[in-house]
C-alpha cells in the first residue's frame, strides 16, 4: 500500500528555517510528481510546491517563492521541503502528496511564532 510519512515539523521563530521530509513507499516514487500542500485552520488546503519527474522541474506558490525549496532523492524515495525565512503566515499543517492514485500523507504541523 502507498505510504507517505512526513517529519520535520515543529515550532520555529520568524525568520528561522525548517526542513520537512516525506518518506514514500508502495509505488514507483521516481515516476510520479510529488507535492507539498498546507492547510491553516479555517482555510482551504493550498499547493505550496511541486516537483516533476523530468529534470526535477519545480513550481512554487507565489507566497513561498524564493524562500522554500522542494527537492527529491529518488534513491531514498524521499521528498523534502527546505523552508527558510519563515513567517507567521506559514503556520499550517503541511501535507506530502503524490500523483500516484492521488495519495496524501497525514501531515506535519509547522508553527512559526516568537
Amino acid at each position: 500500500q502507498v505510504q507517505l510519512v512526513e517529519s520535520g515539523g515543529g515550532l520555529v521563530q520568524p525568520g528561522g528555517s525548517l526542513r520537512l521530509s516525506c518518506a514514500a513507499s508502495g509505488f514507483p516514487f521516481s515516476q510520479y510528481v510529488m507535492s507539498w500542500y498546507r492547510q491553516a485552520p479555517g482555510k482551504e488546503r493550498e499547493l505550496v510546491a511541486r516537483i516533476d519527474t523530468i529534470n526535477d522541474n519545480t513550481h512554487y506558490a507565489d507566497s513561498v517563492k524564493g524562500r522554500f525549496t522542494i527537492s527529491r532523492d529518488n534513491a531514498k524515495n524521499t521528498l523534502y521541503l527546505q523552508m527558510n525565512s519563515l513567517k507567521p503566515d506559514d503556520t499550517a499543517v503541511y501535507y506530502c502528496h503524490t500523483s500516484y492514485n492521488w495519495n496524501w500523507g497525514q501531515g506535519t504541523q509547522v508553527t512559526v511564532s516568537s
